[in-house]
């Protein structure tokens, strides 16, 4: 079974020879992965056995995929945000619409004339060939959007107290996320399409459920309606706790949820899993703030275990992830421990990488699924 059907089969809650994985990594932790293994990090994923292979081709893509060398060094981006490299990761030095009047809001372009240049981000994962899952994302799509271009503080503000001039600029961001949403799907052979918004904080959503419905579901069903229209399941992500919100997300047709932080209230993933699963698909769950940091390799076997039992008590609908990026400080043991728990033990990792150093060495091509 190669991970295209894996992941189909286990979406669909069919038998599959073990369960889906798919792992974010922190630049620090993919580090001492590829370094362990002796491999490029851009190998990780076929070494570790990454069951879905996926870019982006929204905003996002400024914030992770372009990541510069050195400390300091800036760049701006096709929607005129200024981003400086602080640590792994680009950082948001300037909100192009933070304290603008609402002529300079209504005056501001979404960039169409990028699009090109966007959407060629998607063409070294769907390189991988037929036998990789493979998708897409657009996201940010709507709220981080705005938060992208007029701050956090500024976004919330105009949430609260402008919701009808706010209206208008989430008008923009969907029309412009259902365009990439479109083409994508036309020019590649997408087996889902990838959207999101971190709207949920630790505690609560960032905003009312009402001005969640009020403002965003609507939209946000108009890009999910894009995947929805070609055929393609349709993830969604969004950190935090969002429990209040996931029966909209079903009824918009979203099928997979993720990362399921399993810290938020009301984000326990069994429990999700007893009340939902039989609609909606998980992806994540793996405690990142204790367990996979702190806790030993057979604390790390046993908990992954029973999360995937839990999950897979229906034949399937799921995907096993960490609840969020997996940390630098993880030691490595716990990374294969999660892994062995899937079925995927470290003698196999090494033995793919072998077989990837020999490949590399001999100029043969890559095995992939």
């Amino acid at each position: 079974m190669n991970a295209k059907q894996r992941v189909h089969a286990a979406l669909r809650r069919e038998p599959a020879d073990r369960v889906p994985v798919w792992m974010w990594f922190h630049p620090g932790m993919a580090a001492r992965l590829a370094a362990d293994l002796d491999l490029p990090a851009s190998q990780l994923a076929v070494a570790l056995g990454q069951d879905v292979r996926q870019s982006w081709v929204g905003n996002n893509h400024a914030m992770e995929g372009i990541v510069h060398e050195h400390e300091g060094e800036t760049h701006r981006d096709a929607w005129g945000i200024e981003w400086v490299k602080e640590g792994p990761f680009n950082q948001i030095r300037r909100y192009p619409l933070e304290g603008a009047d609402h002529r300079t809001i209504r005056r501001y372009a979404f960039p169409y004339e990028a699009t090109e240049e966007l959407l060629e981000n998607m063409v070294p994962a769907a390189a991988g060939g037929g036998t990789c899952f493979l998708g897409c994302d657009v996201s940010p799509c709507l709220f981080e959007m705005l938060c992208r271009l007029r701050g956090m503080e500024g976004a919330l503000t105009d949430l609260a107290a402008e919701p009808e001039r706010t209206a208008g600029l989430l008008d923009r961001a969907r029309d412009f996320a259902v365009h990439l949403s479109r083409l994508a799907c036309e020019r590649f052979a997408l087996d889902w399409l990838w959207t999101g918004d971190d709207v949920g904080g630790q505690q609560s959503l960032m905003m009312s459920p009402a001005s969640w419905r009020e403002l965003i579901r609507p939209r946000l069903a108009d890009i999910v309606a894009v995947g929805k229209a070609r055929g393609l399941w349709v993830a969604y992500h969004s950190c935090g706790a969002i429990r209040d919100i996931i029966p909209d997300l079903i009824e918009m047709g979203v099928d997979v949820l993720n990362p399921v932080q399993y810290n938020c209230p009301g984000m326990d993933p069994l429990d999700l899993k007893r009340e939902f699963g039989a609609r909606l698909a998980f992806m994540g769950g793996v405690d990142t703030q204790r367990l996979l940091p702190a806790g030993t390799p057979d604390d790390v076997f046993r908990a992954t275990r029973r999360l995937i039992e839990g999950m897979t008590a229906d034949g399937g609908g799921y995907i096993l992830a960490a609840s969020h990026t997996v940390p630098p400080e993880t030691p490595l043991a716990n990374v294969y421990a999660m892994y062995g728990a899937a079925g995927i033990p470290r003698e196999t990792i090494l033995d793919r990488a072998a077989e990837l150093r020999r490949q590399a060495r001999d100029g043969s091509p890559r095995t992939e699924g």
